[in-house]
């Protein structure tokens, strides 16, 4: 039995795409009995980006069978729709994870770019903000905008804006994914398909108009998908992103995931300070001082104070 190295391309539940790596063959496999998803408790024992070994059992019909998953240099969860106390993976070996936001239409909340880079640092994967549909904005947004990213830059995150409309920030976009297997996460509606379509128009990727009721878009993305550009160049394109992350972080951890917190760690009078009402909080000076954005600190005790942490 010959054994083949594959990269998992899509998933679809219970069947994968996986590229041969000999000739880059497309095979459709299964999984060989059950796996434990080493160590992870998730819905699902494989993801889009791993590699794995399999076994060609059927070339007439395309089919295969999976043996082994490659170890994994990374991996990116969420928490499970069907199985509260389960993550479901999401992608894995992942160079950066970029989040798509917009301020318009649909408009983006700083507590959900918050909560995303908290997820990505728990990752240990960089982040980047890409801040879409700049023809959409006014002069005052684009001052807010400005000051967002000069933040956010601030705090170590690369960030760019773009719009396909006039093709701003296209050209920098395409540099940011070369060479690199990036996630691109946002909203549905933010026009992260349309970005890709800009720079890559041979994949044709899906869109959606986003609706006017309620400024939402519809999901048309159901399965995570990774797609190659050029040679080396990859984007993973995720559905639902909403449970991103914090599915299993505890709130003690939480500010080890704000890079401007955990600069403070050891400054504050109690080694367990939430930095919530305690005494002698370098964490609430630096807020009070300027030094910590209001905007980031009411996210982090949003997400302190939320459902999605176990105590």
């Amino acid at each position: 039995m010959e054994l083949v190295k594959g990269l998992v391309l899509r998933s679809t539940g219970s069947w994968y795409d996986v590229r041969d790596s000999r000739d880059g063959h497309i095979w459709q496999c299964r999984l060989k009995g059950k796996f434990k998803a080493l160590g992870l408790k998730v819905t699902n024992p494989i993801a889009v980006g791993d590699y794995v070994r399999f076994e060609a059992e059927d070339e007439t019909q395309n089919f295969g069978i999976i043996h082994e998953i490659m170890p994994r240099e990374n991996y990116v969860v969420r928490r499970s729709v069907h199985k509260t106390a389960h993550a479901h993976l999401i992608a894995a070996n992942v160079d950066q994870a970029i989040l798509i936001a917009t301020l318009v239409f649909p408009r983006t909340s700083l507590g959900f770019i918050d909560r995303f880079l908290v997820a990505i640092e728990s990752f240990r994967i960089p982040g980047v903000l890409i801040f879409n549909k700049q023809d959409l904005l006014n002069d005052d947004m684009k001052e807010f905008q400005a000051e967002l990213m000069e933040l956010y830059e601030s705090l170590g995150y690369t960030c760019m804006a773009t719009t396909a409309v006039s093709e701003e920030g296209l050209e920098e976009f395409a540099a940011l994914l070369g060479g690199k297997v990036s996630l691109l996460s946002g909203h549905s509606g933010v026009g992260k398909s349309t970005l890709v379509n800009a720079i890559a128009p041979s994949l044709d990727i899906k869109t959606q108009e986003v609706s006017t009721f309620a400024n939402k878009g519809v999901h048309t993305t159901t399965f995570a998908e990774m797609f190659e550009l050029e040679p080396g160049t990859f984007i993973i394109d995720s559905p639902g992103i909403k449970e991103l992350g914090l599915s299993d972080m505890k709130a003690e951890e939480i500010s080890h995931y704000f890079p401007e917190m955990r600069d403070l760690l050891n400054q504050c009078r109690f080694n367990n300070c939430q930095h919530i009402n305690e005494p002698g909080c370098a964490v609430k000076d630096g807020v009070s001082e300027g030094r910590i954005a209001i905007s980031r600190y009411e996210s982090y005790l949003s997400m302190v104070g939320g459902q999605d942490n176990r105590k």
